[in-house]
């Protein structure tokens, strides 16, 4: 960290002593540390009650009938709307406004906005999902909900877009920030096309529900465009250090990323075959690039972690892959609804909340005013459970969707019961590190 300056002056024009600066830069720490603990803890909320609870329900009914169908289309999309955006969406804004420089500049205008945007974020999601399950006054709450998170967006967009990084030589940006910004653009969209979707549904639908050809394709938006290229960037900027990886092929980075691209353009224009192949060459090049299965430099840096982490990193990566080729499986036979479902778990579950799980209990202690993790045997917990639970709901989706064996249908449960377990473990092992005192605390 640079050494502070001696004397600035403040608005008034007087001049700041070295203890006052340090003062007040102590109380915007401490300010956005408070911030992100919100985002962090309003992301949890939604994880465990709207999203992950709703989804145990709904595949508990499921498992019941078994019928894929017997389920809302309501409901489920309810739970994709409140994982998706009410979770990792809001975890991504958080780690965004913290991450923002100019949020430690003297001016609370910044803080101000980055409060405003999680009232309306928050209220967005919340109300979208209400709609979504309660049907209670749809066609004004629906397109409501819609404009609330994309104006949040916005906000957060226009503190991101004003920032200019300092000048460190470089003539262009790093590549993780180009993959970053290409994973914003991509969040931008899917705001975009669920506000005319909702503004669609409010003026001519029959219920709030998508239809469910532009909900598969929606989906391919939302997870392949937006959550998908976020985690190779975050990736990109945070494992080669964490597990003493080899450095990152830039240029190889760079064609994953364009190939997804070109995957989700496929996969909304309904070219199912060569939208599969795409994304399935994006995700294999991705990996590839960051050099997660090749020999490291140097021993991962598991200090505060459980000594397993650099495993289950590797073990997201490889569940991507297998959902990409589920993809592919799925696109090239008649009736694959449990295979293509299988697939979405496995990037969503498998991919994006293992590295969550891993990264986030990772590096969220320590923005969080330098706290240590609670435990890092519930982080391991965690992980196991969540991996064993997507093992259990992928293979017996497939198995018991597809007609291969009806026994597999008593396997959807516990895999739901499982999951819930584990993300209800990783909940709890974050708000204990939240509630602990960082070890600075009381030093004056």
């Amino acid at each position: 960290m640079s050494a502070l300056p001696t004397r600035i002056e403040n608005q008034a024009g007087r001049s700041l002593t070295a203890g006052e600066i340090f003062e007040i830069t102590r109380a915007r720490e401490k300010s956005l540390s408070r911030l992100l603990i919100l985002y962090i803890t309003t992301g949890l909320t939604f994880m465990l009650l709207p999203g992950t609870f709703l989804g145990v329900w709904n595949l508990l009914a499921i498992s019941s009938h078994r019928a894929a169908n017997s389920v809302s289309a309501g409901w489920v999309q309810a739970h994709g709307h409140a994982q998706i955006f009410g979770w990792i969406g809001t975890f991504i804004l958080g780690i965004g406004f913290y991450s923002i420089p100019k949020l430690r500049r003297m001016n609370p205008f910044a803080l101000w906005a980055a409060w405003s945007c999680w009232a309306l974020w928050t209220t967005g999601t919340a109300l979208r999902w209400l709609t979504g399950v309660y049907y209670f006054h749809w066609r004004t709450i629906l397109p409501l909900s819609a404009a609330l998170q994309l104006a949040a967006f916005l906000i957060f967009f226009s503190l991101v877009s004003g920032h200019r990084p300092q000048d460190t030589g470089k003539k262009s940006l790093e590549k993780w920030v180009l993959v970053v910004i290409a994973a914003s653009i991509g969040l931008l969209a899917t705001l975009v096309v669920n506000l005319g979707a909702s503004l669609f549904l409010a003026l001519r639908g029959v219920s709030p529900d998508l239809p469910g050809t532009f909900d598969q394709r929606f989906l391919v938006l939302e997870i392949w465009g937006f959550l998908v290229p976020f985690v190779w960037g975050f990736s990109t900027k945070w494992l080669p250090v964490f597990l003493g990886l080899r450095p990152t092929r830039e240029p190889s980075l760079l064609v994953a990323l364009g190939m997804n691209s070109i995957g989700v353009l496929m996969a909304i224009a309904d070219w199912i075959r060569p939208a599969a192949a795409a994304l399935f060459a994006g995700i294999v090049i991705s990996a590839f690039a960051l050099r997660l299965f090749e020999p490291a430099l140097q021993a991962a840096k598991t200090r505060g972690v459980h000594s397993s982490f650099p495993f289950f990193v590797r073990l997201a990566y490889l569940w991507a892959v297998s959902a990409a080729a589920l993809g592919i499986w799925a696109s090239l036979i008649p009736d694959s609804h449990g295979i293509w479902g299988a697939s979405r778990h496995a990037l969503t579950v498998g991919f994006v909340a293992t590295m969550v799980f891993s990264i986030g209990q990772r590096v969220l202690p320590a923005f969080s005013g330098m706290r240590l993790l609670f435990s890092t045997k519930l982080m391991f917990l965690s992980l196991l459970l969540l991996a064993i639970g997507c093992t259990l709901r992928v293979s017996s989706e497939i198995i018991a969707y597809q007609g291969f064996g009806a026994w597999a249908w008593s396997w959807l449960p516990v895999s739901a019961i499982t999951e819930m377990t584990a993300v209800t473990v990783f909940a709890g092992n974050m708000l204990l590190t939240f509630k602990s005192c960082p070890p600075s605390a009381g030093i004056s």
